[in-house]
């Protein structure tokens, strides 16, 4: 299909580029950039006067609940949820059911994310078997299979010195290990941030130092082992000064942040609301603000959704019996848009936030607005609102931000030069 795009702020942060201008497509990549080429004829014209086109998001954690929790959600619902939220590009989490450690898992996944057709799916792998923090994945067999990178996620090595040896083997390879820095012995039981809010609650706290102390010792193995890092879900101001100093010394580090950690603090959970409850938890304002401020001079350079659906029961119980997560992804970009609403960042600085760096963090094919590239976009109305839930695509309702008027609109996302939402 040949498409033309025509008028729209074409902004693409990995060059700089933000300008009026229109886009030509053809054979699912982009062909010019401006005046269209000699003898080119679309079948299909944008009128995107008013709208802006950037380079389709890029999520680093998008729980697909596939294989293992069809009840929560199934990669076709929550990859078309992802596209509604101008999302073109997403890296799903190993916790699946088999878990995600071995090839037979990660071509299934791969495999269901090409029949949807809604967006390019990345696995994540394992990085030790069953996530039991005993025994090292099979790496290699992952990465050729079409893991992008390996993590553990909030389950903890029994050993250092065996997580020490698994980063190792990982630099060895040049393989991207992802860290969820939170000790396990200080979280244990915890529910909340450990402070006012969870005392006036008589919610069991996760103190601060719970992500710190694991996330000082993960950098002093990043260092000796000389692996390729990512921290993901980072929640506290300290934590994010941590990663500035690492990469200060020069350590080859990234990191993410959870756009609900940028707009809730633990105040939320005031009401005993179970779709506050997350893991690791909400903080303080100043932890809040901490992360912000990280995110703007692009010590975080990546904003994730962490979406994790849930069945309808499985937030009904106590708040302590609930399970934790938000489903997020189909509001990533309004939802973020409220960060430039506020003044916090301008709208190149989020876009970079939500495309490029991610990109770049996990050296994914994506995120960029270039000839030749693969014609992977989003265009939006940042003039117009969007009223969350209105039409609702992931299985997973468990969402706060459900009823709330949000800032812009996703009129088109495309995926190889093909149109995969349209508003």
């Amino acid at each position: 299909m040949k498409l033309s795009i025509l008028g729209a702020r074409v902004i693409d942060p990995a060059s700089g580029l933000d300008q009026v201008s229109d886009l030509h497509l053809e054979a699912g990549k982009i062909i010019a950039i401006g005046a269209a080429p000699s003898g080119f004829s679309p079948t299909q014209t944008i009128d995107a006067k008013g709208l802006v086109a950037a380079p389709g998001l890029v999520d680093l954690n998008v729980a697909l609940r596939e294989p293992g929790y069809s009840r929560k959600g199934s990669i076709a619902s929550e990859t078309r949820a992802a596209a509604a939220g101008g999302v073109t590009s997403l890296c799903c989490p190993p916790q699946t059911k088999p878990v995600l450690d071995t090839s037979a898992v990660t071509e299934l996944i791969l495999d269901r994310a090409r029949e949807a057709g809604n967006c390019k799916v990345f696995p994540i792998g394992a990085l030790s078997k069953g996530l039991d923090g005993e025994q090292l994945a099979e790496l290699i067999a992952l990465r050729d299979a079409g893991c992008v990178a390996f993590g553990n996620g909030l389950e903890s090595f029994r050993s250092t010195r065996t997580l020490c040896r698994a980063l190792e083997y990982a630099a060895t390879f040049d393989l991207t290990v992802i860290f969820h820095s939170q000790d396990r012995d200080l979280a244990e039981g915890g529910l909340a941030h450990e402070g006012a809010t969870a005392s006036f609650l008589g919610l069991a706290g996760i103190p601060e130092t719970a992500e710190t102390v694991a996330l000082a010792r993960d950098l002093l193995l990043v260092e000796q082992s000389g692996v390729r890092a990512h921290f993901s879900q980072l929640t506290s101001a300290r934590g994010v000064a941590l990663i500035a100093q690492a990469q200060a010394r020069g350590l080859p580090v990234t990191a993410d942040v959870a756009l609900y950690q940028l707009i809730l603090t633990d105040e939320a959970l005031i009401d005993f609301s179970s779709l506050y409850h997350v893991q690791p938890p909400l903080r303080t304002r100043a932890d809040r603000d901490g992360l912000r401020a990280a995110v703007k001079s692009g010590v975080v350079s990546a904003i994730s959704s962490h979406h994790q659906p849930h069945e309808r029961d499985a937030k009904l119980a106590p708040f302590g019996a609930t399970e934790p997560g938000i489903s997020s992804v189909e509001l990533l970009l309004p939802l973020a848009m409220t960060l430039v609403e506020d003044g916090l960042l301008d709208l190149p600085t989020l876009l970079a936030r939500l495309s490029s760096g991610p990109a770049q963090a996990l050296r994914l094919p994506a995120g960029k607005l270039a000839v030749g590239s693969a014609a992977d976009l989003v265009l939006f109305d940042p003039a117009s609102s969007t009223v969350a839930g209105e039409q609702w695509l992931s299985r997973g309702e468990n969402c706060p931000f459900i009823g709330h008027s949000l800032p812009a609109n996703v009129r088109y996302t495309l995926v190889d030069g093909r149109i995969s939402y349209q508003a």
